[in-house]
C-alpha cells in the first residue's frame, strides 16, 4: 500500500484516537465565536497506519507523545523544518524489523570489498540516471555519460561519480548559464535540497523498515553523519527529484522562494512513478525493494542492488 506523506505548514493539534492521528486546528478551537458543530467539522483523523512521512512545518504544531510513538510504531519518518522551511531534522523508530539484530551484524561483518562493489552498482546506476534526465531535457551530447557508466571501478577509485556529476550540473539547466550545485546556491538550489531531503527520509524509512542501520555507510562515512547509508542508497534516486525540479521550473514563474505550492508538488516525490525490476511502482515501494537487496547482499543471498533504472 502506497503511504501518505503528510504537510503541516500552520498551526495545529496533533494527537491520538483510536489507531487515528487526530488533526485540530487551534486557531479555530479557541475561537469562541465559533460554533461547535463547525469546530467539530473542522477535526480530522487519518489512519497511523496509512502514513509514511510527516513534514512539521511551524513553529506552532503540538503533537502528543502518544502520535509520536504511533507514528513510530508504524514506520514513519517524521520530518521537523526550521525557520527557512527546510527539512532539519528526522525521527525514526529504533525497531522496525524483527531480525534486526541479526541484519545489523550482517551489515557490520560485510567485507570491504563487498561494500566497494555495491558502491560501484551505485555509482554506475546513478550515473545512467543523470544520463537519461539530461538526454530527456537538454541537447546536450551525452554520449560520455554512457561511457563513464561502464568505467566506473570497484569503489569507484577514479571519482568518476564527480567527473559525470560536473557535465550534469553544468549542462541540466541550459537557461542557467554557469550553475552551481550547492546547499546555499542560487535558486533550484532551493528546489534540490527540499527535494533530497524528503527522499532522503524516504530511503532512510526503507532501510529501517529493512532492519538496516542508517548510520553505517557502504561509501559515505562522516562521522557527524547520522544517515551515511541513507546518503548512498539514495544516489541512483536522485535523477527522479531532478527531473521532477525541471517539470516545476517549467511550470512557476517564479521559484525563488519555496511556495506553498511548490512545497506540495515536491511532495509528490515519494509517489513518483518508477521502473524498478522490470516494473512500475511508486518511488517509496521502490525503495523498499532496493533496501530488502541490499540486506540480502550483506547476507550473501545475492550480489546486486536492486535500483530503479529510467529505461
Amino acid at each position: 500500500m502506497i503511504k501518505k506523506t503528510l504537510y503541516f505548514g500552520n498551526p495545529a493539534y496533533l494527537s491520538l484516537r483510536d489507531a487515528q492521528l487526530v488533526i485540530k486546528l487551534p486557531d479555530i478551537e479557541k475561537n469562541d465565536t465559533l460554533p461547535e458543530p463547525y469546530k467539530k467539522m473542522n477535526e480530522r483523523t487519518i489512519p497511523i497506519e496509512d502514513i509514511g512521512v510527516v513534514v512539521l512545518d511551524n513553529k506552532r504544531i503540538t503533537i502528543t507523545t502518544g502520535a509520536i510513538e504511533a507514528l513510530l510504531g508504524n514506520n514513519c519518518a517524521v520530518i521537523t523544518c526550521d525557520s527557512r522551511s527546510m527539512p532539519t531534522g528526522m525521527m525514526l523508530p529504533l525497531t522496525a524489523n524483527t531480525l534486526q539484530c541479526e541484519r545489523f551484524h550482517d551489515q557490520i561483518d560485510s567485507s570491504v570489498p563487498l561494500r566497494k562493489q555495491l558502491w560501484q552498482q551505485t555509482i554506475r546506476q546513478k550515473i545512467a540516471n543523470q544520463e537519461n534526465v539530461l538526454h530527456l531535457y537538454t541537447k546536450a551530447n551525452t554520449n560520455c555519460m554512457k561511457v563513464w557508466v561502464g568505467e566506473v571501478k570497484s569503489g569507484d577509485t577514479e571519482n568518476i561519480e564527480a567527473r559525470a556529476a560536473a557535465y550534469y550540473w553544468k549542462n541540466i539547466f541550459p537557461d542557467i548559464p554557469g550553475f552551481v550545485r550547492g546547499q546555499e546556491g542560487d535558486p533550484p538550489n532551493n528546489l534540490l535540497n527540499y527535494g533530497y531531503a524528503i527522499l532522503r527520509a524516504v530511503i532512510a524509512r526503507a532501510l529501517v523498515g529493512s532492519g538496516l542501520l542508517p548510520t553505517l555507510g557502504i561509501h559515505h562515512h562522516n562521522r557527524y553523519n547520522a544517515y551515511c547509508l541513507a546518503d548512498d542508497i539514495m544516489e541512483p534516486y536522485r535523477p527522479y527529484v531532478d527531473e521532477l525540479v525541471i517539470q516545476i521550473m517549467h511550470e512557476e514563474d517564479n521559484y525563488n522562494e519555496l511556495t506553498r505550492d511548490i512545497k506540495a508538488k515536491l511532495l509528490q516525490i515519494p509517489v513518483l512513478d518508477v521502473l524498478i525490476d522490470g516494473k512500475r511502482s511508486p518511488l517509496m515501494l521502490a525503495a523498499g525493494i532496493t533496501t530488502a537487496s541490499l540486506y540480502k547482499c550483506f547476507s550473501g543471498e545475492r550480489r546486486l542492488i536492486s535500483y530503479p533504472t529510467r529505461n
